[in-house]
């Protein structure tokens, strides 16, 4: 293997007060990353363009090199599930949201406070599958409070969803049920964005009333009542073939992506929502994503080229304005799979890339487009030591023990890096250091040519 892409979601942020004016990244403490920033260069990249506040697809459309017009959320997250797609289908990306009327149109919580649990959403979804319209669909459930829309048959995909926070490119607008609406003048465009706002005003109906939303009520829980829609899209996307890539993806935009792009999949079930408790579901899952992710490494690195790693969990802390919560993530993040690349990249001279596909700000609770910062670990030796005693004298407080990493090759360079230089460095990965590193400002479609992944 040349190299593994760790994408962390929405890594990048702005200073937290809880954090004393910190980012969640400057604040964590993270030696096994910084062994790594020690040893590469860092930089800063737009992942679309200046300016932009992209979306999860279209920040990782745009480093693997496409054209966002390429491909829409809608068929990416649909082509991440086992709903089959057959030219016509019109294909959206759906959350389960609350809202206090149709009549008024307020969104309380577009994610129905995090607390749709696993079995409540698929038991909304039978009801939501009964619904009678003039054609066949597929409404499916996907993770927490994600879904997906089908409709079957000839349908337009120039249209705006109904989810107002996400009804222009690069653009977020305010919390009110959007329109959906017509982007030309033909009929079948028109005829779409009757059935789709026909079958939005029936999911209310449904829902709103629902024995699950009742007894959500009783609990001080919101009810899960309508349907939130964006990302529509017809066509198969056009993206580039990236045969000699694995990915390790279990969120169904990650995995339709990767497979879309020809890459090798390797995912697991995420484990369900039983409780109220999204964070401890995320934990659970972050655990499952690390652990998953090393196993995937050790057996597979002979077979492929390069790797791409996408983390989810990281990203939500930001929606919620959790920065304790996104360190903590970091933290695991770096004494599991980081401990583990910082093991197993040196002897095996392997390139490792860290970034993020876009800042979630915690005060800011949404997509923003600061830049991200980008790590590129390139075998080399490192460039400075810390006076005072580093960061790797506290590995052994951790209570998770370090993975045995089977050593490939006898590379003398990378095997005395590994055995006897395990000292901290001065080096810090965070958004601050990225912006004055060598790698510069880089923008999204340059992104795998610069770091040196296409080769």
């Amino acid at each position: 293997m040349k190299g593994v892409l760790v994408v962390l979601d929405g890594m990048g942020d702005l200073p937290c007060k809880q954090l004393d004016d910190k980012t969640p990244l400057e604040a964590a403490d993270m030696p096994n990353l910084n062994f790594l920033a020690a040893r590469g260069e860092m930089g800063y990249m737009y992942t679309v363009k200046p300016g932009f506040v992209p979306q999860s697809d279209e920040a990782i459309v745009s480093i693997f090199g496409n054209d966002l017009n390429d491909s829409s959320r809608g068929q990416l997250e649909v082509r991440g599930t086992d709903i089959k797609l057959v030219r016509g289908d019109l294909a959206l990306r759906a959350n389960f949201a609350t809202i206090d009327s149709l009549e008024k149109g307020n969104i309380t919580d577009r994610r129905a406070g995090r607390t749709l649990t696993t079995s409540e959403a698929e038991v909304l979804s039978k009801a939501i599958n009964k619904i009678s319209l003039p054609c066949e669909f597929v409404f499916k459930p996907t993770i927490q409070h994600r879904a997906v829309l089908v409709l079957r048959g000839g349908f337009s995909d120039n249209i705006l969803g109904n989810d107002s926070a996400y009804s222009k490119m690069g653009t977020r607008e305010n919390l009110k049920i959007g329109s959906f609406k017509a982007m030309d003048d033909d009929e079948n465009t028109q005829y779409t964005v009757n059935i789709l706002k026909e079958f939005a005003d029936k999911v209310f109906h449904v829902l709103n009333n629902h024995s699950v939303n009742e007894e959500r009520r009783k609990k001080g829980l919101l009810p899960a009542n309508y349907l939130i829609m964006r990302g529509a899209g017809m066509e198969a996307p056009k993206l580039k073939f990236y045969k000699k890539w694995l990915s390790v993806s279990y969120m169904p935009l990650e995995v339709g992506f990767a497979k879309t792009c020809g890459m090798k999949v390797f995912s697991f079930e995420y484990p369900k929502l039983k409780s109220f408790d999204s964070y401890q579901n995320l934990r659970e899952g972050l655990e499952k994503a690390c652990d998953f992710s090393i196993k995937v490494l050790q057996k597979n690195h002979k077979d492929f080229d390069y790797a791409y790693i996408h983390i989810k969990e990281t990203d939500l802390p930001g929606h919620d304005n959790k920065p304790l919560e996104k360190k903590s993530m970091l933290e695991y993040i770096d004494k599991t799979l980081f401990d583990f690349l910082r093991r197993f990249a040196p002897p095996n001279r392997v390139k490792v890339v860290v970034t993020a596909d876009h800042s979630t700000p915690c005060k800011l609770k949404d997509h923003s487009s600061d830049p991200v910062p980008v790590l590129l670990y390139n075998v080399s030796p490192p460039k400075k030591k810390a006076k005072e005693a580093g960061f790797f004298s506290r590995l052994n407080l951790y209570k998770k023990k370090s993975m045995d990493v089977k050593i490939i090759g006898s590379d003398s360079e990378g095997m005395s890096d590994f055995k006897g230089e395990m000292q901290g460095t001065a080096e810090k990965f965070c958004e601050k250091n990225a912006k004055h590193g060598k790698l510069g400002m880089i923008l999204g479609k340059d992104f795998l040519e610069k770091v040196g992944f296409n080769k």
